[in-house]
């Protein structure tokens, strides 16, 4: 069955699409893009429903992730990782959750996750600074997720030893948002501009350590045991931005048929006729489609196993990583096939394809989707070997 916010998202399809322009020139979601989220409830899917959320199942944030990236992929991105982050906010302490949802539910929390910055401990916290990349959907945000090494406690900007990844929450008023420091070639609409924190006082009840969320513990603490709480960072988090990515391949290939439905090439032949380029599009449909299967089989899974109580286990981590990056280079794959067919008009700035063509590569780009350490992890973990310490990072 349809999710309700993905009917929604449908609704307002043709609508997402014409402003997806409007966002690529802004370098960020236009006003209108982010109501049409806001009221599509989006962002809101993985939220508590103590705080307005739908508590859904991953698999439906996902097909809503796609759903959206196949109207505009800028905005798909942001619903991808934005939308994850009420998932982790829901397992630290609760006066977190009512600081940033107690006024307004609709509140977006942006992130960049990378240990940029370094958490000096104090009395009833941390003291932190650092410049962070890559804050997808800021303008549009009250709240940032960042990451950062926990210091000595010498005052020195040092991390401790062993390293402590912490992810800790900063409102708005905290940090600052580097205007023309996001200028790229896709996504442009995302708005993932560059954030610097210098010297902010964080509560301890708005940090939490990385490795916590990674396991899947750390809601217990406080007594969470519903079952999408209990779900691996590494597993979670590649979800939102996968699905944005083949939601894109999934748009590009609709624009495709669309196009070449009437489209006569040089020769004089009209596309619908010609078997190569039809036999391209439906081996790119097959592509796609097993990439959006293969991704919503994974997390559902992972979720069916925390639901009957069974233990996840690195093996099981390292599979569903594996395939969720095939899931997006396979997909990417497959639209290059279709893009290389399209014809001349595909490359107009005024034809959507080269943005969706854009786009797709710029997602895989992200560190989730580096084949090497994912692929190599799955390898030892199948052979029952451990796993060497930095390669747990993202299993």
């Amino acid at each position: 069955m349809t999710h309700e916010v993905v009917g929604r998202v449908e609704e307002s399809g043709a609508e997402l699409a014409a402003l997806a322009d409007d966002n690529e020139a802004l370098g960020k979601l236009s006003d209108r893009t982010v109501e049409l989220l806001r009221s599509a409830g989006v962002i809101r899917m993985l939220q508590p429903k103590a705080y307005g959320g739908y508590e859904a199942h991953p698999r439906d944030f996902a097909e809503a992730v796609m759903a959206v990236a196949r109207h505009d992929g800028a905005a798909g991105w942001v619903c991808g990782v934005v939308g994850v982050h009420p998932w982790e906010l829901a397992q630290m302490d609760p006066r977190l959750a009512q600081e940033v949802w107690g006024d307004d539910p609709d509140t977006w929390i942006a992130s960049p996750y990378m240990p940029n910055g370094i958490a000096e401990p104090v009395d009833g916290g941390y003291v932190l600074s650092g410049r962070w990349p890559f804050s997808s959907g800021s303008d549009h945000c009250r709240w940032d997720f960042l990451g950062a090494l926990l210091g000595n406690g010498n005052g020195k900007g040092r991390p401790a030893q062993p390293i402590t990844v912490l992810h800790v929450v900063l409102p708005r008023s905290d940090y600052e948002i580097i205007e023309g420091s996001w200028d790229v070639v896709g996504l442009s609409g995302t708005g993932s501009k560059d954030v610097v924190v210098d010297k902010a006082f964080v509560p301890s009840h708005r940090a939490i350590r990385q490795e916590a969320v990674q396991e899947g513990v750390a809601a217990e603490e406080f007594g969470i045991n519903d079952t999408l709480y209990r779900l691996p960072f590494s597993s979670m988090f590649p979800l939102g931005i996968t699905s944005a990515v083949i939601g894109i391949c999934e748009g590009a290939l609709a624009l495709h048929l669309a196009q070449q439905k009437e489209r006569v090439a040089v020769t004089g032949v009209q596309v619908r006729d010609d078997p190569y380029v039809l036999y391209a599009a439906g081996e790119a449909a097959a592509e796609v489609a097993a990439s959006r299967v293969q991704l919503l089989d994974g997390i559902s899974r992972l979720y069916d196993k925390a639901e009957s109580g069974q233990k996840i286990t690195v093996e099981d981590r390292a599979d569903v990583r594996r395939n969720q990056v095939r899931c997006a280079w396979r997909a990417v794959g497959a639209l290059d096939q279709i893009f290389t067919r399209s014809g001349g008009n595909a490359i107009r700035r005024n034809n959507p394809m080269q943005r969706y063509w854009r786009d797709a590569h710029v997602g895989l780009q992200h560190m989730i989707h580096v084949p090497g350490a994912a692929y190599h992890a799955n390898a030892l973990a199948g052979m029952g070997l451990e796993l060497p310490e930095p390669m747990r990072v993202l299993i």
